[in-house]
């Protein structure tokens, strides 16, 4: 089971219902219920809590990782256009 760690969840928030989070189990939970009346889920997966709405999720699941990433693959290289600098 991946344990969310107490400062983690102080300061996560429903993405739904701007709620805040408990862990139960391998989920977690808003204390809030959302607009359908009920408690909001979200997943934890390799200890990362996917705070998606749930209508977002299957569109997010199903598409490859370099869609998340304003859709160009990552090659591990700083982006060029960037206007971060060392320092």
């Amino acid at each position: 089971m991946s344990k969310i760690s107490p400062e983690l969840l102080s300061v996560l928030r429903c993405p739904v219902t701007g709620s805040p989070l408990v862990q139960d189990g391998e989920d977690l939970v808003t204390t809030a219920a959302g607009p359908a009346g009920a408690k909001l889920r979200y997943a934890i997966e390799d200890g990362i809590p996917l705070l998606l709405p749930p209508e977002l999720l299957p569109a997010a699941t199903v598409a490859p990782a370099f869609q998340h990433d304003g859709g160009q693959p990552d090659s591990g290289q700083p982006d060029p256009g960037s206007r971060h600098t060392a320092g």
